[in-house]
């Protein structure tokens, strides 16, 4: 047997261990700024999988409960109207503006392919009979 599975062993430990600091400080970050406290929004803050997070049972565990007692507690943000909402409006506003425009943009898309690809098969069906053409007439004149 090649290798050290030992060192391989120590190895893995270390980079879980590392991913587990880091998920712990993904969790801090969150909470620092006062964001919902999601699997997916940890993997991207973080930096680890959402594999990972779901194996790792303390982890997990720790999102689960803190997500919990998330939900159960009123954020005093959404009882009192701030200038900030204005903002985050504006923002809803522009983002489903910028959704809709990214819609009709996939739709036109889609319509210019199939046109192409209509195009290309009418080349192709041309192309058959003008060969079939240039090889009769290739045959009738000796």
């Amino acid at each position: 047997m090649r290798g050290n599975p030992d060192n391989l062993r120590q190895a893995a430990a270390r980079k879980s261990a590392a991913a587990q600091a880091r998920a712990e400080q993904g969790l801090h970050e969150i909470i620092r700024r006062n964001e919902p406290i999601t699997f997916r929004g940890l993997a991207r803050t973080a930096g680890v999988s959402l594999d990972f997070l779901y194996r790792c049972t303390p982890i997990r565990q720790r999102v689960q409960q803190l997500r919990d007692q998330q939900q159960s507690t009123p954020t005093p943000a959404a009882a009192t109207p701030t200038r900030g909402d204005s903002a985050s409006s504006v923002v809803r506003t522009l983002t489903a503006q910028l959704t809709e425009l990214k819609r009709r943009h996939r739709d036109e898309i889609s319509a210019l392919t199939q046109a192409l690809e209509a195009a290309h098969g009418e080349n192709l069906e041309l192309r058959r009979r003008l060969g079939a053409q240039r090889a009769l007439h290739n045959t009738e004149t000796p």
